[in-house]
Order: C-alpha cells, then sequence, then structure tokens
C-alpha cells in the first residue's frame, strides 16, 4: 500500500526589523521568485504558483488559530498535498524571500504544489501551499490502464533491487479484462469506504476477489494504492516499497488488470488496485 499524501504546519517568528509589514501579493511574488531560482539555484527550478481564492480562505482560518486540515476543511478545499508558514513582522526588504529560501527551500520550491492562498493581518502574513486535488476522469480509464502497463513493463524490463531482494529482469505482462474488471470492482470498494487494505470490507482475501471475478489462475497478487493522481506517480511509489517492487517483478506473472476509482469527499481521494495473475 502506498499513501504519498503530506501535510504540515509550521509558525515562524521573525525579528521586528522594520515597522512596515509587506503586502500578500508581494509574498507571492517571493515565493515564486525562489521557485523560479530554486533556492539559489541548490534545487531544481519549479513552476509559478496560481492563486487561489479558497486558499485564501484557508489561510485566513489558518490566522484564527486553526489547523491546516481543518481550515482547508472548512474553506471546501481538497488537497493532495499541502503545508502552511506563519511569518510575524515580515519587513518590506526582501527578508520574506531570504528566510523561505534558506529555511523552507524544500517546501517553496514542491513542483507538486500549484497553488497559494496568503492572508495578512498587521505584520503578519500566513502562507498556504497545497497540491490540488485533480484526480483522474473516467474517460481516461483505457489510456491510464495502458500506461500503468508501459511503466511497469519498463520496470520489468531491467534488472534491479526490491529493498534488499535482487530481482532479474521479468518478461512483459499483458492487460487481461478479467482482471481489470476485478481491479474496478475493489478500487469502488475502497473507495466507496474510504479504506485501503488487501482484506476488502467484507473480509475476502486479493485471491477471493480475483476468483469471483471468474479469473482462473495457478498465480495472483496485488498492489494498492491511494492518493495519488497520476499513472507515472503510482508506479514509482510502488517501485518504492520492496513488497510493491516484487510483485512487479514477479517473473511468474504473466497477466496485469489495473483500476482506480474516485471519492471527492474523502480524504485520500484516489484508490487504485492493481491485480496481477498467471492463468491456468
Amino acid at each position: 500500500m502506498t499513501d504519498l499524501r503530506t501535510r504540515c504546519q509550521i509558525l515562524l517568528l521573525l525579528p521586528a526589523l522594520l515597522a512596515a509589514p509587506c503586502a500578500a501579493a508581494d509574498v507571492v511574488d517571493a515565493i515564486n521568485t525562489v521557485r523560479d531560482g530554486g533556492c539559489g539555484g541548490r534545487v531544481r527550478a519549479a513552476p509559478p504558483l496560481r492563486e487561489n481564492e479558497r486558499l485564501d480562505e484557508v489561510a485566513r482560518r489558518l490566522s484564527q488559530g486553526s489547523d491546516l486540515r481543518t481550515a482547508q476543511q472548512a474553506a471546501g478545499y481538497h488537497a493532495v498535498s499541502s503545508f502552511s508558514v506563519s511569518i510575524s513582522h515580515v519587513p518590506p526588504s526582501g527578508d520574506v524571500e531570504r528566510i523561505l529560501a534558506a529555511q523552507f527551500c524544500q517546501q517553496s520550491t514542491n513542483p507538486a504544489f500549484r497553488e497559494i492562498g496568503t492572508w495578512r493581518r498587521g505584520g503578519t502574513v500566513w502562507i498556504a501551499l497545497a497540491e490540488p486535488f485533480a484526480p483522474p476522469t473516467t474517460r481516461e480509464r483505457g489510456a491510464i490502464s495502458r500506461r500503468v502497463l508501459e511503466l511497469t513493463n519498463q520496470a520489468r524490463a531491467g534488472a534491479r533491487r526490491c529493498g534488499a531482494t535482487p530481482f532479474a529482469a521479468a518478461p512483459p505482462l499483458t492487460l487481461n479484462a478479467t482482471l481489470g474488471r476485478a481491479a474496478m470492482e475493489y478500487s469502488r470498494q475502497m473507495a466507496t469506504w474510504g479504506y485501503m487494505n488487501h482484506t476488502g470490507h467484507d473480509g475476502s482475501s486479493p485471491a477471493e476477489r480475483i476468483t469471483r471475478s471468474g479469473y482462473h489462475w495457478r498465480e495472483v497478487g496485488e498492489n494498492l494504492a491511494s492518493g495519488i493522481m497520476t499513472p507515472e506517480q503510482v508506479v514509482t511509489g510502488w517501485l518504492g516499497s520492496p513488497e510493491h517492487c516484487a510483485n512487479l517483478m514477479d517473473p511468474l506473472f504473466t497477466q496485469m488488470g489495473v483500476a482506480y476509482a474516485v471519492n471527492p469527499h474523502d480524504a485520500a481521494g484516489v484508490y487504485w488496485a492493481l491485480e496481477f495473475g498467471t492463468p491456468r
């Protein structure tokens, strides 16, 4: 199972060097300058952030003492990942850019973050950065299944280590419609109930669910993920987990089916199921 969502909240107090606070627009410009420069060349440059009114509301609620998760829920903003910081006594001399680059380079230049919200009261500015919830659409299912297959076979084409276990290159997999239906049914079940586990809500195991789908098998396996928006991210996440990587590289598997389901009211939002099999 893979869950790549992150949320954090930090309070930063700066010395009161000058009396006049910077404007919220200056903060957006400062962060985008940091993103464009890659923190002085120390990290890769990231695209500029776009302002979002709901994230402005998130920042306003942060100024009232709310935590980040609660503020997002109250503002109706669904984030895959997010970060917030509060800066007090910000001078208009450019120090906000310097501080962000020096102390929050990784967060400020995170390429997953696409949107920003700010709120200013007196000399304090609240900043909320977020990766917006942008799940794949229904019409993309076929293309995404083929892309996951392509990325999986690219991984199997060469030898690699899954944790401490070495794997030789393995033959490519093919898509199987029955395994695809089993993956779709289970991804929908996880999305409906808002959980991710290899044991189904009805107590079923992966082997039992695949058998129920009508697939006659000699070998079966399953990878799951949640909170991930793209096939590239989901395969990368699986390859980074020794157990999931081992399934991807297992030479005994010859077929696969993959699917995802979306629940916009759930924190994870998107649930993925990849079913592996070898027919009898």
